[in-house]
C-alpha cells in the first residue's frame, strides 16, 4: 500500500508549480477509483493514464549461493498533472506527466543500505509505461514483460556501485487487493485504489555491488496500484507489510493511522489480503488482524524513532508471527526534504500457523513517523 498510496500530494505539487508557475491550469477529468472496476489481463499490468497516480513496486529477498542475504526495492512512478493553457501542446517535452523511481539495495549481511532515486518527464523516451513496448522505464532502470500473458519478466538497475539484472517468474498469478475491485483507504468518495499484486515471484540473476560479482535466486512481491487523488483527510501514515511464508502462503497487511487518534490505533479502513496454497486471494478487514509494535529503533539521520520489530497475529487462520530486521537501518532518508523520510526494508517472521512453526520472508514500510502523511499535504507509495 505503501508510501504509494498517496504519492500525489505535495511532492508532485511542488514539483507542477515549478513549471506552471504563472500560467492558468487547465483542468482535467481523472477518473476516481471506484468499485465495479473489470480487471483485463493483460491490459492491466500497464499504465493507465485516465488515472491521476500509478505505480509498480518491486520488493524481494535474495540470496548468493554462499548465502549472502540482500533485499532489493525498485519502483516506478507515474503522476499526471494538469497543464497551463500554454503548454497544451503535442511537444516533446510537454510536461503533462512525471516519472520518479526509487532504487535500495539492502545488503543484510554486510550491513549496509543503498538508496538513490531519479526524475523524468518521457521526452524523447526517456522515462514512461507502455503495454505496446511491454514495459515501464526510468533511463536504464526497467522492467521489462517478455511473456505479458503469463508474466514472465526481467528486472534491470544500475547505479554508482550497483548493477542488478533479474528475470521474474510468477508462482502464483496476480490477485486483486480489497473488495468489489478497490483497495478502500477511508470513508470519501476516492478514497481507494486499484490494487493488484503478485506476491510470490521467482526471482533470480545477477548483481554486482562495490566491485564483488553475486549470483541471487530467492522471491520477490509486486504491488500495482492506480487511483486519483482524493480530497484531504486525516491520514497520519502506515505500517505495511508483505509476508511470504515457507509453507506456501502469503500476506500483505496494512495499518492506517488517523491525525489526532491514539499512535497505536489502527483505523477502521486498514485491511489486507491472505493468498492461500492455490493462489485464492480473501479479503481481511481490520477486526480480523492485529499488529503490534515492539521494539524500537531511532534513526541517527532524522532522529525519528520506527518500530522494526512486530508481533502480528489472524485469529481466523490461527497464525501468529513476529517480525524481525537484522538490518535496521533501512531509513529512505532525503537530506533536501523534497520527499519525506520513511523505512522500508527487508524482514523475516517465525511464529506459529496452525499449530506448526513457519517462517517467512518480506518487506515492511512505515510511513509518517518524521511527520503526518496527510492527503493533500505528503509525497510519497
Amino acid at each position: 500500500m505503501p508510501i504509494r498510496y498517496f504519492m500525489g500530494l505535495r511532492w508532485w505539487r511542488t514539483l507542477a508549480l515549478g513549471v506552471v508557475a504563472s500560467a492558468a491550469l487547465v483542468a482535467f477529468s481523472w477518473h476516481p477509483a471506484e468499485s465495479g472496476y473489470r480487471f483485463q489481463f493483460p491490459r492491466d499490468h500497464f499504465d493507465h493514464p485516465q488515472f491521476q497516480t500509478e505505480w509498480w513496486y518491486y520488493t524481494g529477498n535474495l540470496r548468493a549461493k554462499n548465502g549472502h542475504h540482500f533485499g532489493f526495492e525498485l519502483t516506478f512512478f507515474r503522476q499526471a498533472g494538469a497543464l497551463p493553457s500554454d503548454l497544451l501542446t503535442t511537444a516533446t517535452w510537454r510536461p503533462s506527466e512525471y516519472y520518479l523511481a526509487h532504487l535500495a539495495l539492502s545488503d543484510i549481511d554486510g550491513k549496509q543500505f543503498f538508496h538513490t532515486e531519479r526524475l523524468s518527464r518521457a521526452g524523447p523516451g526517456l522515462a514512461g509505461a507502455s503495454q505496446h513496448e511491454s514495459r515501464y522505464w526510468n533511463g536504464n532502470w526497467e522492467v521489462r514483460w517478455l511473456q505479458p500473458l503469463d508474466g514472465h519478466q526481467t528486472l534491470q538497475a544500475v547505479a554508482d556501485q550497483l548493477n542488478l539484472q533479474l528475470e521474474i517468474t510468477p508462482e502464483k498469478a496476480a490477485i486483486v487487493n480489497g473488495q468489489n475491485g478497490i483497495s478502500r483507504k477511508g470513508p470519501l468518495p476516492g478514497e481507494a485504489s486499484h490494487y493488484l499484486s503478485f506476491t510470490r515471484l521467482k526471482a533470480a540473476g545477477p548483481l554486482r555491488w562495490k566491485g564483488t560479482e553475486y549470483q541471487l535466486s530467492g522471491t520477490a512481491w509486486m504491488d500495482h496500484e492506480f487511483f486519483t487523488e482524493p480530497a484531504d483527510n486525516r491520514l497520519a501514515g502506515w505500517d505495511w507489510f508483505a509476508i511470504q511464508l515457507n509453507n506456501n502462503e502469503e500476506l500483505m497487511l496494512y495499518r492506517l493511522r488517523r491525525s489526532g487518534g491514539p499512535a497505536n490505533e489502527q483505523d477502521r479502513f486498514s485491511s489486507g489480503t491472505y493468498v492461500d496454497v492455490n493462489g485464492q486471494a480473501h479479503f481481511l478487514n481490520s477486526t480480523q488482524f492485529v499488529l503490534t509494535p515492539e521494539e524500537q529503533w531511532r534513526s541517527p539521520d532524522s532522529g525519528k524513532q520506527y518500530p522494526v520489530g512486530w508481533h502480528l497475529s489472524v485469529p481466523s487462520l490461527q497464525l501468529d508471527l513476529s517480525e524481525r530486521t537484522a538490518l535496521k537501518n533501512q531509513e529512505l532518508f532525503s537530506h533536501d526534504r523534497i520527499a519525506p523520510n520513511y523505512w522500508e526494508g527487508a524482514v523475516t517472521y517465525a511464529g506459529i500457523m496452525r499449530n506448526y512453526p513457519v517462517t517467512g520472508v518480506g518487506y515492511l514500510e512505515m510511513t509518517g513517523y518524521d511527520g503526518a502523511m496527510h492527503l493533500g499535504s505528503s509525497p510519497v507509495r
